[in-house]
């Protein structure tokens, strides 16, 4: 029998008919101890989009915890450090609300500390690769001191079998960026929690782009703690035959006169491919002057493929700017096709043009010259495959 506040269950107000869900995303049961989750069956609410046979290693087997192998670009003002398990830093950012990254957060031996000071602009990246096959677990903690502005770039590549947690803390009036890159072997399995929270005045702007891998999750969970803070997430995805691309973003409004702005985009082409993307907006009842809106786009390249999209806001205070949320899957526009043939471009370089312009957006928020113009390669040699097939 499940407990009470357990799994994302509570107990009846009655008391007499056992357990009813939790109403609110806050509410949602959180441990850093796997054991006090239950085994995954696919039917929980946080999987019941996801292939949870094909990573059951990861949910419920034992992990290798131990540091890994980087590497990392010079950045004056930015450390980087394995540090212990008491680091007061950890635990901070959030806590974990499923299986996989409890596993992760009860086997990580040590944890690869960023820490960002300095009012300069600075960019740092950050590269794993060839992580293996054997399941893995991690840990990071990206912080940005008070003040402090950066672009931290996490480059995912190679073999890997790895859950892990992100820790990213903010402090007050600090400006911060942080892409993730997932461009992993066709074999690869991620699941990524990415924990944040935001103090006064400071501003996140969150990017995750996944490319490669067979199955890549990455949730990030932002909590606006801090007045006037701000955050901006974005994502980009490209998902071919038989890939499984997901993401589930939540944006906790807590302190008042906060701001968000979420907005992913993704392309599938190619039998079996999938792409899912789920976005939890809560404005709690301190968050008056909150000015929030989400956003998810689809663009399907083939048949064969299927994109789920489940946007969700809700609002405990009626003292709010504005906030809004939208989501639309569709294939190409004919009209646009049209136009590009009518002025004697063919048709394949007409549908490269229309990816291209509706990735684009995402792209050139990088604000990282080098990376935006390797994602356009990237995105370049996706579409080769599909005119290849």
């Amino acid at each position: 029998m499940p407990t009470a506040e357990q799994h994302g269950i509570k107990e009846h107000s009655d008391g007499r008919f056992g357990y009813v869900p939790v109403q609110t995303r806050s509410a949602r049961f959180k441990s850093v101890n796997v054991a006090d989750f239950a085994a995954v069956t696919g039917r929980e609410a946080v999987w019941k989009f996801s292939p949870v046979a094909r990573f059951t290693d990861l949910t419920a087997g034992e992990l290798d915890g131990s540091v890994y192998d980087y590497s990392v670009t010079d950045a004056p003002g930015v450390t980087v450090d394995w540090v212990e398990r008491g680091d007061s830093r950890i635990g901070t950012a959030g806590l974990p609300e499923e299986r996989a990254s409890a596993n992760a957060w009860t086997s990580f031996e040590r944890a690869l500390a960023i820490t960002v000071t300095g009012e300069d602009e600075k960019v740092l990246t950050l590269t794993r690769e060839n992580l293996g096959s054997a399941p893995r677990a991690a840990h990071t903690i990206i912080e940005a001191r008070p003040f402090s502005r950066a672009t931290v770039i996490l480059q995912n590549s190679g073999d890997a079998r790895i859950t892990e947690n992100v820790e990213i803390i903010l402090g007050d009036s600090a400006n911060l960026t942080v892409i993730t890159v997932q461009e992993w072997n066709a074999d690869a399995v991620q699941l990524a929690s990415h924990f944040a929270t935001i103090g006064r005045d400071a501003r996140l702007k969150h990017i995750v782009v996944s490319l490669g891998g067979s199955i890549v999750r990455v949730n990030p969970a932002v909590h606006l703690a801090g007045s006037g803070s701000d955050t901006e997430l974005l994502g980009l995805y490209f998902a071919d035959a038989g890939q499984h691309l997901e993401q589930q973003v939540y944006v906790d409004h807590i302190a008042p006169h906060t701001r968000s702005r979420v907005t992913y985009k993704g392309a599938l082409q190619g039998k079996a491919a999938r792409t899912v993307w789920i976005g939890d907006v809560l404005i709690g009842p301190g968050a008056s002057g909150t000015d929030s809106y989400e956003q998810n786009r689809n663009l399907v390249l083939s048949e064969g493929t299927r994109a789920d999209s489940v946007p969700n806001l809700e609002i405990e205070t009626g003292d709010i700017l504005g906030a809004g949320h939208a989501s639309a899957t569709g294939r190409f526009d004919d009209e646009q096709l049209f136009y590009l043939q009518s002025r004697g471009i063919t048709e394949d370089e007409a549908r490269r043009l229309v990816v291209r312009g509706f990735l684009s957006e995402i792209v050139q928020k990088l604000g990282s010259k080098p990376l935006e113009d390797r994602l356009h390669a990237a995105i370049e040699a996706e579409l080769a495959v599909s005119e290849g097939n």
